[in-house]
């Protein structure tokens, strides 16, 4: 459980940095920043798991592979691009925090799974992740902008924005709680092999849609021209480096060695960090009540922590 914690702990170090991207590429369009990033994992997951591709080829399934392309989607594509949009729109915070709601649809939806705690038990550790999110959401809508503040989003934007969040905060939970309860039932893959399939399932997408978009509308989908596609390939080189394929391989550890209704709440850990680099890339101190919410976030996790620690059939 300690191996599993720490693990999901470094998934979060890990993907907290899917939301600063978006804001590192402004000029890039969320689809194009979800197919560049999942065709360099692709390509990254491809070069790591070569010594490893014939056993596993050996290994893989129809199960398998419609698994691979189910999760690839919701737990990848979809949610990234929901994402993306989202970060563009209502800005990192509110999203980051509206992901963080993570910890309660996973554990509400794996209540009935081997060894979780019953959810009569975690209803206050729950409820305290709940008041985090309520109060970046008053944050957001209550701040008011100063005379200086001329890029302040309007409200329009930020709706549309938590729209965009709120798809990617509901497709990752569909992709959280299917990938872990697939992990569990089918041990004859490895962490580091289920991720690389993973990686290359998704690679193996993006570039079938980039194929589709390039034979329809040509190179008219890329947008304006001039842009520094330097930037863009070493960026998502990074992301998907550390947060797909190092990041996804911990959190296969972790789906494994902790019940859903405890590896749900680790997620938090993802909003956490995301919170943390987007306050050092702008540059700014948080204000009281995102501290309030990241000491609530903290508490509610901690004290589901403790409660698992102490069920014996968790």
């Amino acid at each position: 459980m300690g191996i599993g914690v720490l693990c999901a702990l470094l998934a979060g170090a890990m993907w907290g940095m899917v939301f600063i991207a978006p804001r590192a590429l402004p000029a890039f369009s969320p689809w194009e920043l979800t197919l560049g990033r999942y065709l360099a994992y692709g390509l990254i997951a491809a070069i790591a798991a070569g010594p490893i591709l014939p056993r596993i080829a050996r290994k893989i399934t129809r199960a398998d592979c419609l698994a691979l392309v189910r999760q690839s989607c919701s737990g990848n594509l979809i949610y990234y691009v929901l994402l993306a949009f989202a970060v563009q729109l209502a800005g990192v915070a509110p999203t980051s925090l509206i992901i963080g709601i993570l910890p309660i649809t996973v554990t509400v939806l794996g209540r009935r799974d081997h060894g979780a705690v019953p959810l009569s038990r975690l209803i206050w550790p729950l409820l305290v992740v709940a008041a985090g999110i309520v109060c970046i959401n008053v944050d957001l809508f209550g701040h008011q902008a100063t005379a200086a503040a001329a890029n302040v989003r309007p409200i329009w934007q930020r709706i549309a924005g938590i729209v965009c969040a709120t798809g990617a905060l509901c497709s990752w939970t569909w992709y959280a709680v299917d990938n872990a309860r697939y992990l569990q039932r089918n041990p004859h893959f490895s962490s580091n092999e289920w991720s690389a399939l993973y990686g290359i399932s998704s690679g193996i997408l993006s570039a079938a849609l980039i194929t589709v978009a390039l034979l329809t509308v040509g190179t008219a989908w890329m947008g304006a021209g001039g842009r520094a596609w330097g930037t863009f390939w070493a960026v998502n080189a990074a992301v998907a480096l550390g947060a797909s394929l190092i990041g996804n391989n911990l959190w296969n550890i972790a789906s494994r060695r902790l019940p859903l209704t405890l590896s749900g709440q680790m997620i938090v850990f993802e909003t956490l960090f995301a919170l943390a680099y987007g306050f050092v890339y702008d540059g700014r101190w948080p204000r009281p009540l995102e501290i309030a919410a990241i000491a609530l976030l903290i508490l509610g996790v901690g004290w589901s922590v403790r409660l698992h620690a102490d069920d014996k059939s968790a």
